[in-house]
């Protein structure tokens, strides 16, 4: 069953009171008898060797399963997605256009254009940001993340200032970009599953739309060459649809992989595979087990009142408050376990409130795991309070 809680900080540095909340809609939740096959099945998955690997529902945003998730690694071209998640950035902010076209310099074509993978590109032409994204993301190419680089900040430095600066807001605190594209450098850039996880579902939130248009293209052509994109899940995997492999002989070969079915969807990250064979193995047989294995149980749907929060001058002292977004919680299939729930805002909150305000943060926990964090919205407006309202909420106060 669900325990809820409810936390609120009046100042930042207060000692919390710990203040009973109203539970609406109580589900029954109690545990349910597991079969070895399923424990063992939960426990063990399918890595091989592979010694970097975690895989996580995105809703939740906690991995179900983590192997060294924080240790920090030489991501190689899985770099590339902080370079395309910078971009996505520019775009939403109109620094940057899809049909804006950036310059191909003798310099940048002859150092990096046939280099590792590649689009070709030719000296003294122009691309756009479209064709770049879609080269970067389909075939990987280490020329065209420089030209993105050097033509939207001026320079590789501005770009991994950039790049850096969004690692430092989505917390990605074992993460370094020192290159656009990944490129060996001495162990430089680096970064951990964890980080990576991070990095994907902020594509994913933030950047849908920019994700379904770039993220599972089949095949990359430029300059009369085509080749196929190189992810090992897209076709072999139902619903995958991301995202990028890397390799470089210090790295070894890396995965992060995304998949989507009936609304839920996994993320998975791998690290220091051996070969392109084993990566291409242990990526599918992971995201298959994660499905197999793994449930996401619903502890709340969308909009669904979690509890109330304390207002301060507004036509009603409370205000209900709902998760943003449906609250699931990843299980081992055919369990059901006790979810321990917490809110925690800064109040009482000031009106007016609006339908749909973040005013704090849900906390949902499985058997004292690391707990999944949602957004926590008010579901309905509170107006300012009016002189009587002031005068009764005045009066309320004082005689509880």
């Amino acid at each position: 069953m669900k325990r809820l809680s409810g936390v609120a900080a009046a100042v930042a540095l207060a000692v919390t009171p710990v203040l009973p909340m109203a539970q609406t809609g109580p589900m029954q939740m109690g545990p349910m008898k597991q079969t070895a096959t399923q424990a063992g099945d939960a426990l063990d998955p399918p890595l091989r060797e592979v010694p970097i690997a975690l895989i996580m529902d995105a809703d939740g945003g906690v991995p179900f399963y983590a192997k060294d998730a924080d240790r920090r690694f030489i991501p190689a071209s899985l770099t590339k997605l902080m370079t395309v998640y910078t971009a996505f950035e520019l775009l939403k902010q109109g620094r940057l256009s899809h049909d804006q076209r950036l310059p191909v310099s003798d310099r940048t074509a002859r150092e990096w254009s046939g280099k590792g993978s590649t689009m070709f590109s030719v000296a003294n032409t122009s691309l756009s940001v479209d064709t770049l994204l879609k080269a970067i993301l389909t075939v990987s190419a280490n020329d065209g993340c420089v030209i993105l680089a050097e033509g939207a900040a001026g320079s590789i430095e501005g770009w991994t200032a950039l790049m850096n600066a969004n690692a430092e807001k989505l917390g990605m605190d074992d993460s370094h970009f020192n290159t656009p594209n990944g490129w060996m450098d001495e162990g430089r850039t680096y970064t951990s599953a964890r980080d990576l996880a991070t990095l994907t579902r902020a594509l994913l939130t933030e950047h849908g739309d920019l994700y379904r248009r770039y993220f599972a293209l089949p095949k990359f052509s430029y300059n009369k060459i085509t080749q196929n994109n190189r992810n090992p899940i897209l076709g072999y995997v139902e619903g995958a649809d991301g995202l990028k492999t890397g390799f470089t002989n210090e790295a070894g070969y890396g995965f992060v992989g995304s998949a989507e079915r009936d609304g839920r969807r996994l993320i998975m990250v791998l690290g220091g595979a051996e070969s392109s064979a084993q990566r291409k193995q242990v990526a599918r047989d992971f995201m298959e087990w994660g499905f197999a294995s793994w449930d996401a149980q619903t502890i709340y749907g969308k909009g669904q009142p979690v509890g109330t929060v304390a207002v301060q001058g507004g036509a009603s002292r409370q205000v209900a408050v709902a998760a943003s977004r449906a609250v699931n919680l990843s299980v081992p299939h055919g369990q059901k376990a006790d979810a321990n729930v917490t809110m925690r805002y800064q109040g009482p909150v000031a009106a007016p409130i609006r339908k749909g305000q973040r005013v704090g943060e849900l906390l949902v926990a499985r058997d004292g795991a690391e707990p999944a964090r949602f957004d926590l919205v008010a579901a309905e407006d509170v107006a300012e309070a009016n002189m009587l309202q002031r005068l009764r909420n005045g009066l309320l106060g004082l005689f509880g």
